[in-house]
């Protein structure tokens, strides 16, 4: 089985960056698209954006389209989710994991990691 670890979450300003790391342990990592996904006080998890088994192609919730980039390095077993333009409403935990689906909820992924948190103040 693998396990995944989020890091990189912190607190900053309304307008800077983060970039969050995924660490895989265990084997075929590289079988799997990768997900992230935010969840907020009192909210259900919300998909933010996705990329494929290979890191070639992505995709995102139209709330971060063009703000946030997902990556994926599998010779580290290490995606990325670098988070640009933040704004208070990015403030949530963060958490990553393995699709397993063809959709994009919760329940088309698994393995999730324990959550980074971020927070955005304005």
């Amino acid at each position: 089985q693998i396990q995944l670890v989020e890091s990189g979450g912190g607190m900053v300003q309304a307008g800077g960056s983060l970039r969050l790391s995924c660490a895989a342990s265990g084997s075929s990592f590289s079988s799997y698209a990768m997900g992230w996904f935010r969840q907020a006080p009192g909210k259900e998890r919300e998909f933010v954006g996705a990329t494929s088994w290979s890191g070639d192609s992505s995709y995102y919730a139209p709330s971060v389209r063009g703000r946030f980039t997902i990556s994926r390095d599998n010779s580290k077993n290490t995606a990325y989710l670098q988070m640009n333009s933040l704004e208070p409403a990015d403030t949530a935990v963060y958490y990553c994991a393995l699709r397993l689906g063809l959709g994009s909820r919760a329940a088309d992924f698994g393995s999730w990691g324990q959550g980074t948190q971020v927070t955005v103040s304005s």
